[in-house]
């Protein structure tokens, strides 16, 4: 029987929206697949989208200002190469 059930678990078709879930919250998905959990309060599902939206948002807008403190590394790094240069030469 166990084999059988791995046969069918090897067939088993991945549709996108199963995706999407598991690209979403990886725990979430696994929840709700494997254990077979289901959400009992659509008010805490709710409440759990949004702060994953919210965290999401969070998330990006470190990948900016961590991006945006490289740019103004370096450019705080070539304008004290150019100070430098700019020394040795008057």
């Amino acid at each position: 029987m166990a084999a059988n059930r791995s046969a069918n678990e090897a067939r088993r078709i991945i549709r996108a929206s199963e995706v999407r879930a598991y690209a979403y919250c990886a725990h979430a998905w696994w929840l709700a697949t494997v254990q077979g959990v289901r959400p009992d309060d659509p008010g805490r599902l709710q409440a759990g989208w949004a702060a994953h939206e919210q965290h999401g948002r969070r998330v990006a807008l470190g990948l900016v200002l961590t991006r945006l403190s490289y740019l103004l590394f370096v450019l705080a790094g070539l304008a004290g190469l150019a100070w430098l240069i700019s020394g040795w030469a008057g």
